[in-house]
């Protein structure tokens, strides 16, 4: 992995421990970029079936990297946008489940919406108040991040997978934004129904991208009412038979926002998402281990078996200000400093920020 950190300029200047925040660019891609940006300089409109071919092979990439069918996958600018596009054609009759303090344009779309919800505070124990709640509060919906954005708390993916088969009529709508890049997975086996993210993060394709995944059904549960001439693929013809992925499609998109998210999936693969599931998992239990014994992790973090690579460590305005003097780029959330590790850290980096946090003690 340190051959490859050699591709990110950031980290030749700090302890990059910001991912959550966001994914820095590399080498490779930014040639990318500059390259289609000439191509278009140089030949305008003459690329225009080129930009086509390029929001297809994404789709097929999206598809593929993450075992969805292609004509599944929609392109949506970010998270926020897909989500709110769709729920425009869920039934507000509906019941949801939410999670406390999960990521506000995750729970707020619903609330703005008055869809009936109930919110459980997330607890060590939270998949077990999750399922309990599915059973005695009528759940039609459940909605959640992989992770969570304030701490990083990781929801057991194998429980939703139980939870689904338990409760095959509950709709399961998951935000990936902070897992989707860090951690291999598999949507047509994971049990849920709607997964979305964007690929600033942990996908490493810079702003303007991302997608929703669409399970088998999913078109049952939306009348999504959004259409444009894109969406129909520039066909008259079209407008009444678009599928649900292509409703959340419709205007043109670009090729270049695009296009840097599938270099940014063949990057990963290249590298192979099997080895960066691992060098993140074995990283996250030495951070979790190094932080809890600083006594800096909260207690719900500290109960569970598996975390992802984010951690928020109880610190102040002035450990803010020590860390990011010594280079160590990380961010201020809820009511602490929010640190995130990925493939192309290493322990010298924990090494850096543990060395910091010691001094003042």
């Amino acid at each position: 992995m340190e051959k490859i950190a050699k591709e990110f300029p950031v980290l030749r200047k700090s302890t990059y421990l910001n991912t959550a925040v966001y994914g820095p660019l590399y080498d490779s891609l930014i040639d990318w970029r500059q390259e289609h940006d000439l191509d278009f300089l140089l030949h305008g409109s003459e690329l225009w079936e080129h930009t086509l071919k390029t929001l297809t092979d994404t789709r097929a990439t999206i598809g593929s990297f993450f075992n969805c069918k292609k004509e599944n996958v929609a392109l949506v600018y970010n998270f926020s946008i897909g989500l709110n596009l769709l729920l425009e054609g869920l039934d507000t009759k509906k019941k949801v489940l939410l999670l406390e303090n999960d990521y506000p344009s995750l729970n707020w779309p619903f609330e703005s919406r008055k869809f009936k919800t109930k919110v459980l505070k997330i607890t060590s124990d939270v998949e077990a108040e999750i399922e309990e709640a599915v059973k005695s509060e009528n759940i039609d919906v459940f909605a959640f991040s992989i992770v969570q954005w304030l701490d990083g708390f990781f929801i057991d993916l194998e429980f939703i997978k139980r939870l689904k088969k338990a409760n095959p009529d509950v709709l399961i709508i998951a935000d990936g934004t902070q897992f989707c890049g860090a951690s291999a997975f598999d949507f047509k086996t994971s049990g849920i129904d709607v997964l979305g993210a964007s690929g600033y993060k942990w996908l490493l394709s810079g702003y303007g991208n991302g997608f929703m995944l669409l399970g088998e059904n999913a078109a049952e549960e939306f009348s999504v009412p959004t259409i444009g001439f894109n969406a129909a693929n520039g066909n008259y013809k079209n407008k009444d038979t678009l599928t649900l992925a292509k409703k959340l499609e419709p205007g043109h998109l670009s090729s270049l926002n695009f296009g840097s998210l599938k270099f940014s999936l063949d990057y990963l693969n290249g590298i192979g998402m099997d080895n960066i599931t691992d060098h993140n998992e074995i990283l996250s239990k030495k951070v979790k281990k190094e932080l809890a014994a600083l006594g800096v992790l909260d207690e719900n973090i500290v109960e569970r078996k598996v975390h992802s690579t984010i951690f928020n460590i109880k610190a102040d305005e002035k450990m803010y200000k020590k860390l990011t003097d010594n280079d160590i780029l990380c961010s201020q959330r809820g009511h602490g400093i929010r640190i995130s590790f990925n493939f192309y850290n290493n322990e010298d980096d924990l090494a850096s920020l543990v060395r910091i946090l010691k001094k003042e003690k």
